[in-house]
């Protein structure tokens, strides 16, 4: 399925929340809302904020509530938070967000190990959530992981992966985000997937998508994903993140390669790739590592070149 690419899209960042999730080194409070403040004068308009799963499972967002106090919820920036059950959801109203996000499983291996529920129980632990939700005039993303592929099943039936985005869709979502969790993805096999949701009434404005670079696949992916007329594309700043069950795995999609690429074809994003690889730069230091975006590493080089005739 080709259509023609939109003429401009939506970058919806979680370089805050999936980016930061899993880092071993603790980032304070501060430092996370200077680098949310980064992304909004880079032009980015969609920001994950950070998650109400338990600080048990995910220490480097316990400070939630502190990170949401600090930010504008009212303004034109739009923070949604992951929340996993109803007390996540709780935590997210008393906060005043105004989007959530539900994390859904298209495998049963997966949705065992990270809901401790099997692939028909977690409709019945996310039901609830989305209805009030929605009562509450809450905008509602249901992420489905595993989409390509699972570590301990294998290749995943396309069938299954659209049943079960399409039962959470179904619950009341505003929006489906297809997710490569293991980056196992190729162009071929994304349009195989648009399509078929797309058979089940899922159009373009319904799905995101969300790639990992595990095999350097994801701009490929994004490419493809543009030629099915998706316009909502998930990345994160420096190609932060990545699954913990996929070792040694480049992380997500780097905002800066997809707005480069978005760049070359003419597409709109809003985002000024130079101030967001600055940005990239800053919280690479922080994290006492460098970023894996390929555009960060050039732009990054060619800030660190000598003046030509001048001194080191």
């Amino acid at each position: 399925m080709t259509t023609t690419p939109p003429s401009a899209v939506t970058v919806y960042e979680v370089g805050a929340r999936d980016g930061l999730q899993n880092e071993s080194t603790t980032v304070p409070t501060a430092d996370k809302l200077a680098f949310i403040a980064r992304l909004v004068e880079a032009g980015l308009r969609t920001i994950e904020a950070t998650s109400f799963v338990h600080p048990r499972w995910v220490p480097q967002l316990a400070d939630a509530e502190g990170v949401l106090e600090g930010l504008d919820l009212n303004g034109s920036v739009s923070y949604p938070v992951l929340v996993p059950n109803e007390r996540g959801l709780d935590r997210a109203l008393a906060a005043g967000v105004k989007g959530i996000a539900i994390f859904g499983s298209a495998t049963e291996s997966f949705a065992q190990k990270n809901l401790n529920r099997s692939v028909a129980e977690q409709f019945d632990m996310f039901a609830p959530t989305v209805t009030r939700a929605r009562a509450h005039g809450m905008d509602v993303r249901a992420y489905v992981s595993m989409c390509f592929g699972d570590p301990w099943e294998g290749s995943v039936p396309l069938g299954q992966v659209v049943d079960v985005g399409r039962r959470l869709f179904d619950l009341g979502a505003t929006q489906l985000s297809i997710g490569d969790t293991l980056g196992l993805a190729t162009p071929g096999r994304v349009h195989d997937l648009i399509e078929a949701f797309g058979a089940t009434g899922l159009g373009p404005d319904d799905l995101a998508v969300h790639f990992h670079d595990t095999y350097g696949q994801a701009l490929a992916n994004s490419y493809a994903a543009l030629e099915a007329g998706i316009r909502t594309f998930d990345a994160s700043a420096g190609g932060l993140g990545g699954c913990p069950y996929a070792p040694g795995a480049a992380g997500n999609l780097a905002t800066e390669d997809l707005v480069w690429m978005l760049d070359g074809l003419g597409i709109h994003s809003g985002v000024d790739v130079a101030h967001l690889a600055r940005t990239s730069t800053w919280m690479a230091g922080l994290l006492g590592r460098p970023s894996t975006s390929r555009v960060v590493q050039a732009l990054s080089a060619q800030d660190d070149e000598p003046t030509p005739g001048g001194t080191a």
